[in-house]
């Protein structure tokens, strides 16, 4: 017997842990899952709580990074947030969840009346209230909405220079 055609089986533990995660409902590794509900508040320029199904989910908006609420404009992003989702039905995909628990996700928010959400993600970065998180991107046209952003002066970017909140946080620890 060659060792090419040799198939090797799954140890006994990646079993258990496969049955396991499959029993709790995690299909890959971030488990991914969507949850839909209502904006009943809005923490910053980059965090809302939503009530799905009778539960208070926490969900940081994947991607950006807003001002904090002590920082120059960290006011005005929680409030663009708030106009664009607050009282609104939402739509997140999720990724995982950070180090505080909360679900990281992609957020759409809906108006009554109107099938297609705004990606509330793209938005902020697009009003110039908040900053691609070049941490953890992933999708690369956020770049360019936010050179659009910078290019137009909106926002943060009416700032002569304005700070990354990544560098106001390490700065004020």
């Amino acid at each position: 017997m060659n060792t090419q055609s040799k198939k090797r089986r799954p140890s006994s533990a990646l079993l258990l842990l496969t049955s396991a995660a499959l029993s709790l409902g995690i299909t890959s590794a971030n488990a991914a899952k969507q949850i839909t509900g209502e904006v009943v508040g809005v923490s910053d320029g980059d965090t809302v709580t939503i009530l799905s199904d009778g539960d208070q989910i926490k969900v940081r908006l994947a991607e950006i990074d807003a001002p904090e609420k002590a920082q120059a404009f960290g006011t005005r992003s929680k409030q663009s947030l708030s106009d664009m989702c607050f009282r609104k039905n939402a739509k997140i995909e999720t990724s995982g969840k950070d180090r505080y628990g909360r679900f990281i996700g992609r957020i759409y928010c809906f108006t009554p009346g109107v099938k297609t959400g705004i990606d509330a993600n793209a938005e902020q970065i697009r009003r110039g209230m908040a900053w691609v998180f070049d941490r953890y991107v992933t999708d690369r046209d956020l770049y360019r909405i936010q050179d659009d952003a910078r290019d137009a002066r909106r926002g943060l970017w009416a700032d002569q220079s304005p700070t990354p909140p990544w560098e106001w946080r390490k700065a004020n620890r």
